[in-house]
């Protein structure tokens, strides 16, 4: 695989999608800036159907009840961390995602 160095890398912002990326081929990155927000059809599912769809893209069977349990709003219990800080990650079946940093109260 060719090594290839990237002079100018394209920096994303937290605020905004994407719009540009490094071109890709079948071996590796390319050096060649594409002006279009990159589609990724590789493992997010789209809202009709996701069970189906993720075992068709990852060709593996999924235990359904685990999916079950995964699939939720609703966090398993934990304890408390040290640092009084959580983080929350929310991926839509688009693939976007959000982080959000919350101070736990005491109490």
């Amino acid at each position: 695989m060719k090594q290839v160095v990237i002079e100018n890398p394209i920096l994303s912002s937290p605020f905004e999608e994407p719009r540009r990326h490094f071109k890709f081929t079948e071996d590796s990155i390319t050096d060649e800036i594409v002006e279009a927000r990159r589609v990724n059809n590789t493992y997010f599912t789209g809202p009709d159907q996701p069970y189906e769809k993720l075992q068709r893209a990852l060709r593996a069977e999924i235990d359904e009840s685990a999916w079950t349990a995964l699939c939720s709003a609703t966090s398993y219990p934990f304890d408390p961390p040290k640092t009084g800080k959580i983080a929350v990650k929310v991926i839509n079946h688009y693939g976007d995602e959000v982080l959000k940093v919350y101070e736990l109260k005491e109490g």
